[in-house]
C-alpha cells in the first residue's frame, strides 16, 4: 500500500495517513488489543457493510471492549471514509483498539477506545497471478485452538498469521496453508480455503480455526444460487492435492486460484486455475453479487 494513496478517519476528520496519529502507549500498539475489519469499495458502494459491522461488534464484545460509538455512528465513520477517498474500487480497514493505558497488560486502566479507518487501493496479487494460480506451503505453524484465541474474532494480534506467511515466503511460496492442531486444515494466513471435488465446493468449518469470511460467505451463497453443492467440511493436505480445483478467498485478496501445494501442481489437467470451472463460474458471478450488495457512498 502506498502512504501517499491512504486517507484516514481519526479523531472527528479525515486526513492524509502522515498526519493520523495514535499514543504509543495505546494497547492496540503495545499488545494487540483491539478489532478490525477489512471492506471491499466495489462500483462506489461499500460491499455488505452491516454484516462487517454486526461482525465489527461482535468481535469487540467477544474481548470486552466497549465500542466508543454506536453502529450508526460507525457506519458514517466508513462511509464518510469512503467518499474521502473517492475511488470506484478500494480497500477499507476498520479499527478499534483498547487506547492508551499503563504499560502492563492489563487493560482496565484504559477507558477511551480509539476508532480509526484507513481506505487504499491494494493488489495483493496481480492479474497474471489470479489467472495461473498461486501456490501454497504448508507452514509449522498451527492456527491456535478456539478455547485459545477464537479466530471468528478479528482482533489485531495477527502475529501467527504474519509468521505463517512470512515462512511460506521463505520457502519460495505466495501463501501459506495453515493446519490447525489436529493436523486438519484452518485456512491460509489470511484467507479461507475451498475445495472443488466431484462437482462439490467445500470449505473447513469455522471449528477448525477458520474465519467466518465475509466473501467465504459470499462465495457459498454465490454457489447455491448457481446450483452447486456448496458445504462445509473438515478438509486434509491431501485433500488439496486430490481436488480438481483449489482457490482461496479474502476481502483483501478476493478470489484466487492455487496452482500448487508444496511444490505439487492441484488439479489434472493443463487449464489454468483461473479457467478451471466451478471456480471461473464463481469469479464471473462475483460482480453482480457486489453490486446487489452495496451501500452506495
Amino acid at each position: 500500500m502506498s502512504s501517499k494513496r491512504m486517507r484516514v478517519w481519526i479523531d472527528g476528520q479525515v486526513v492524509d495517513a502522515s498526519e493520523a496519529k495514535i499514543s504509543v502507549l495505546d494497547h492496540g500498539l503495545l499488545y494487540g488489543d483491539g478489532v478490525f475489519e477489512g471492506i471491499r469499495i466495489y462500483g462506489h458502494s461499500v460491499f455488505r457493510l452491516p454484516d462487517h459491522l454486526k461482525r465489527f461488534a461482535s468481535g469487540a464484545r467477544a474481548i470486552g471492549l466497549t465500542l466508543p460509538v454506536d453502529l450508526a455512528g460507525i457506519e458514517k465513520i466508513v462511509l464518510e471514509t469512503a467518499r474521502a477517498f473517492d475511488e470506484d474500487e478500494a480497500y477499507l480497514r476498520l479499527v478499534v483498539t483498547r487506547g492508551e493505558g499503563n504499560l502492563g497488560v492489563d487493560p482496565t486502566p484504559c477507558h477511551n477506545p480509539r476508532i480509526f479507518c484507513i481506505a487504499a487501493c491494494i493488489d495483493i496479487f496481480s492479474a497474471e497471478q489470479l489467472q495461473a494460480g498461486i501456490s501454497l506451503a504448508t507452514v509449522s505453524f498451527r492456527r491456535p485452538a478456539l478455547d485459545a484465541l477464537d479466530p471468528r474474532v478479528k482482533s489485531l494480534n495477527y502475529l501467527n498469521n504474519a509468521l505463517a506467511k512470512q515462512e511460506a515466503k521463505l520457502r519460495g511460496a505466495d501463501e501459506a496453508l495453515v493446519l490447525n492442531a489436529s493436523g486438519t486444515i484452518a485456512e491460509a494466513s489470511v484467507a479461507n480455503v475451498f475445495v472443488v471435488r466431484d462437482g462439490a465446493l467445500l470449505t473447513p468449518p469455522t471449528t477448525d480455526g477458520s474465519l467466518d469470511g465475509i466473501t467465504r460467505d459470499s462465495v457459498l451463497r454465490i454457489a447455491r444460487d448457481l446450483g452447486i453443492d456448496a458445504r462445509e467440511q473438515s478438509l486434509s493436505r491431501i485433500d488439496l492435492l486430490r481436488a480438481d480445483e483449489v482457490f482461496l478467498t479474502g476481502s483483501g485478496a478476493r478470489i484466487v486460484p492455487v496452482s500448487g501445494l508444496d511444490g505439487q501442481p492441484v488439479g489434472w489437467d493443463d487449464t489454468a486455475p483461473g479457467s478451471r470451472p466451478i471456480t471461473c463460474s464463481i469469479i464471473e458471478a462475483y460482480p453482480a453479487f457486489t453490486r446487489a450488495h452495496g451501500t452506495p457512498f
